[in-house]
């Protein structure tokens, strides 16, 4: 029952801060101008001086600049606002001493670690369902139908990818009493997945994730089922990390 309680309160108090308002506009916002962007970008270049001979030469927008435009946003967006929603999930309630105030109670530190990792999963998943919605009804407004199926797989893929990052984070919250330290080491640990991939290692980890979603939409089902597996390891590996560090140490 204290994991429950603990939720709502987690959940109360991300409404009464607005992070899950601001989750939800700004994924929203992307998720919806994805295929607004794709349809009007060639008439927005050639409003500018010169960029009428510049856009007789951009291909006719199709489907698949919305999807592209969408797989591309939605990780990058979603990252930034899961690093910066998470960044102070455990280093701040350590630092003003909140955190040693709830375990007093009969609140075990795996439920208060499990509470705030669910609370910010449900908010990135209410924001992206929404945005997936958005972003589907104006691809079919402007373009064509998608696979329903499909793009509910690529949605799912999507969000499998924040929740990597929500992970990695909250374990970066838990080392540190920092927010800003919390922060700076989880990008340094994306920095270093990017290099792993620009390396040859990205088909393997997590952001192959969009590019497997990317195949699905046109029709190739060519599986990552490894990058699939790193990634929920990522998350299981992360929480238990957490646990294991924050239960040793002394708020």
């Amino acid at each position: 029952m204290s994991l429950f309680v603990e939720i709502y309160k987690e959940w109360m108090e991300l409404a009464r801060s607005y992070r899950l308002l601001v989750v939800i506009i700004v994924l929203v916002f992307f998720g919806l101008t994805s295929p607004l962007a794709a349809k009007f970008t060639p008439e927005i270049v050639a409003i500018a001086p010169g960029g009428a001979e510049i856009a007789k030469i951009i291909p006719p927008p199709t489907v698949w600049d919305a999807i592209a435009q969408y797989i591309k946003n939605m990780p990058m967006f979603g990252l930034i606002m899961a690093l910066l929603i998470t960044m102070g999930a455990i280093a701040q309630e350590k630092d003003k001493g909140t955190a040693a105030m709830m375990l007093v109670k009969p609140l075990t530190r795996g439920a208060f670690l499990g509470a705030k990792f669910l609370s910010l999963a449900a908010v990135f998943g209410i924001a992206m369902v929404i945005a997936g919605i958005s972003c589907f009804y104006y691809t079919l407004l402007l373009f064509e139908s998608v696979d329903v199926l499909h793009w509910l797989i690529l949605n799912v893929f999507l969000y499998l990818y924040v929740l990597d990052i929500i992970a990695i984070t909250l374990l970066c919250s838990t080392v540190t009493r920092s927010q800003a330290a919390a922060a700076g080491i989880a990008i340094g640990l994306v920095v270093i997945g990017w290099v792993a991939g620009a390396l040859g290692w990205g088909k393997y980890l997590p952001g192959e994730l969009a590019t497997w979603s990317g195949r699905l939409m046109h029709g190739d089902t060519t599986g990552s089922w490894i990058a699939l597996g790193v990634s929920l390891g990522i998350i299981v590996v992360s929480l238990l990390a957490s646990w294991l560090v924050f239960r040793r140490q002394e708020l």
